[in-house]
């Protein structure tokens, strides 16, 4: 048989095992096997699952992973994502909205340390969405700007939608960080822009908070020293070459464990419960990350990512068309997939096309993780969305999927002003790498 037609014979119906309730990570490793025994042999694939899982998940590049995971579980339970907020609400709850746009902003600080947007969406929905409630916001204006703002978890490095890119793509990690700084920077102020456009039109979303004085607000920034110590130390090392990525994400867990110390809240049950989460998480990502690699085993010998690129390249249309075709791909992907599964899924077969078309690497993993952020709030798979419905259990789903529309616009707008200035991600690692 076609070796084309084997690879979307399978594509097919790893779609179709992924809409009977399989876990993404298991379809795309039964699917691969099955694949690639298709178009080899059975002796064949079975030495690539011998080889494959252990070969992975063995990587020392993949140590970075939960180590940057353990760091942002230690700030969780450090405490630094309730004083980061207290900063925010000090600075602008007394704005219309402003306890929304101090969730955004809270939000982009801890994601500067934490790396995931569900954890980062959890742990602000637990301190933001009851002072919210308190002060009378409606609900899905309190609801959407934490599901949204948690994205920003993977766009501000520490990153680990980045870290499996670059693994991915053979990127840099370093640079793809530098990359996310300034488009992080970017989305945070459309969405606080979202927030002060809807409150206009509609006062009543997001009433004032309390005003505070000057030397309160002053007083307040000492409370945010630990989340700027461990982000210029690890970024800044990474940055002027101190360490590397790995060395980097082991020195931010270890500075962070000794915050948690230093604060008196390790003990047995806190060191517990951070390293189950970050053995839960790092479960998931290598699930998903092993299968990723077998099937990205079975597209390869499938030669469906260097048909498709060498089809796409012959058209007689600009590059940019097929930039938003691939964008639009990644909308629709992000209504039924999970946001790194999509990516690990993707980059395969989209990377050839995009380096064929002369676009950056860097400024392609920048889009990609966009384009996971925005499958994080898209219905109805939207991971963000159930975090916070798990939060706020009496706002019903389809309000808070309302809540995050203005949101989801941001990212679109995001992503053609990075399409139409590629410098807005580049410029930071240029400057501090080289072109």
């Amino acid at each position: 048989m076609d070796p084309i037609l084997v690879g979307i014979i399978g594509i097919t119906g790893m779609c179709v095992i992924m809409f009977l309730g399989v876990q993404i990570g298991i379809a795309m490793f039964v699917t691969g096997f099955v694949g690639f025994a298709a178009i080899t042999n059975f002796d064949a694939a079975l030495g690539l699952l011998k080889s494959t899982p252990f070969a992975n998940a063995s990587n020392y590049a993949l140590t970075v992973i939960p180590l940057f995971v353990l760091m942002g579980q230690f700030a969780f339970y450090s405490g630094l994502s309730q004083e980061l907020f207290g900063v925010s609400y000090k600075w602008l709850g007394h704005l219309r909205g402003g306890l929304s746009i101090s969730t955004i902003g809270a939000c982009a600080g801890f994601a500067a340390i934490c790396g995931s947007s569900p954890a980062t969406a959890a742990t602000m929905g637990t301190v933001a969405l009851p002072e919210m409630k308190k002060y009378g916001y409606a609900d899905k204006l309190a609801c959407g700007s934490v599901a949204a703002g948690g994205t920003l978890g993977i766009l501000i490095p520490p990153s680990v939608g980045f870290i499996l890119y670059g693994i991915i793509a053979q990127q840099s990690i370093g640079r793809l960080f530098a990359a996310g700084v300034v488009p992080g920077i970017m989305l945070a102020v459309l969405y606080a822009l979202a927030v002060s456009y809807m409150v206009r039109r509609n006062p009543e979303l997001g009433p004032r908070g309390p005003e505070f004085s000057l030397k309160e607000r002053l007083v307040a920034l000492k409370d945010v020293w630990g989340v700027l110590f461990l982000f210029i130390f690890i970024m800044g090392g990474m940055f002027v070459g101190i360490f590397t990525a790995k060395e980097a994400a082991a020195a931010g867990a270890f500075c962070a464990m000794l915050f948690m110390i230093s604060r008196g809240k390790m003990n047995k049950q806190t060191l517990a419960l951070a390293l189950t989460d970050t053995v839960r998480t790092t479960a998931m990502i290598f699930i998903i990350l092993i299968g990723a690699y077998v099937f990205g085993y079975f597209l390869a010998i499938s030669k469906i990512p260097m048909a498709l690129a060498s089809f796409i390249t012959g058209l007689e249309v600009s590059k940019y068309v097929v930039l938003a075709g691939i964008i639009c791909i990644y909308m629709l992907l992000g209504c039924i997939m999970d946001s790194l599964a999509m990516v690990l899924l993707t980059v395969p077969i989209f990377l050839p096309i995009m380096t064929s078309l002369e676009f950056d690497p860097v400024w392609m993993g920048v889009i990609m993780v966009m384009a996971m952020e925005q499958g994080l709030i898209t219905p109805p798979v939207g991971m963000n969305v159930y975090v916070v419905k798990g939060v706020a259990k009496d706002v019903p789903l389809q309000t808070i999927f309302s809540g995050i529309l203005p949101f989801w616009i941001c990212i679109i707008i995001a992503v053609v002003l990075l399409a139409f200035f590629p410098k807005i991600a580049l410029f930071l690692p240029d400057l501090l790498y080289g072109k």
